[in-house]
């Protein structure tokens, strides 16, 4: 395993959460947006039905959201909990369906994992995420979910890469101040080491392989 930049639980704590409300702070802006659209006594019908449209939707985005974070980064259920497999995916799934240019394939038995394991698909299909700037496809695959699993996601898209912060932590030589943008793979890879499993990403063509297995 690597050796991780030490960090306290506070300054942990208040670093994800600055990474959940920079998820949340664009939809709730534009629902203010469209209220105050609502609001103007010169909008016709018209710009008030493209108003609720926009606040309907931006609402939905908010929603899935703060769903997926909730078990992606929160407690979700008591300490030391098992969680659905299914209620990861289907928080992913929302998740997704706000990604224009990014698709979503998941497989795998539906199962009761170890809460940081499953916090582990969730954070890693973020850092996903980032491997595909223009967008593609990301595949997760959990295998064996009920004894040691053993969990791939794959994201293919054009300029594929591994994103850089994280292959600095997993080769020991990040050497910056940790913020918002390094706490997401930072944060990866304390689950992976809680739930005593090792994170490897390769580039592969126009695809990177995000693998987490049990450590040896």
């Amino acid at each position: 395993m690597p050796n991780l930049p030490e960090i306290s639980a506070m300054d942990l704590g208040a670093l994800l959460c600055s990474r959940v409300c920079h998820d949340i702070i664009s939809p709730v802006g534009a629902i203010s947006n469209g209220l105050e659209l609502l609001d103007d006594d010169s909008s016709d019908a018209e710009t008030k039905e493209i108003a609720m449209g926009l606040i309907r939707s931006s609402a939905t985005n908010a929603s899935t959201k703060l769903q997926f974070a909730r078990i992606a980064f929160g407690a979700a259920g008591s300490a030391n909990s098992d969680i659905d497999t299914g209620d990861a995916q289907a928080v992913a799934v929302g998740y997704f369906g706000n990604e224009k240019k990014t698709t979503l394939e998941w497989t795998g038995e539906r199962a009761y994992m170890p809460k940081n394991k499953v916090k582990l698909v969730l954070n890693l299909l973020l850092i996903s995420l980032h491997a595909i700037p223009r967008g593609g496809n990301i595949a997760v695959l959990i295998e064996d979910p009920n004894g040691t699993p053993k969990i791939t996601v794959t994201a293919t898209g054009k300029n594929a890469r591994v994103p850089p912060v994280l292959l600095d932590f997993l080769s020991d030589t990040y050497d910056e101040q940790l913020d918002a943008h390094a706490v997401q793979p930072l944060y990866t890879l304390k689950l992976a080491e809680a739930a005593n499993m090792e994170v490897s990403a390769v580039l592969k063509d126009e695809a990177v392989v995000f693998t987490a297995q049990s450590a040896v």
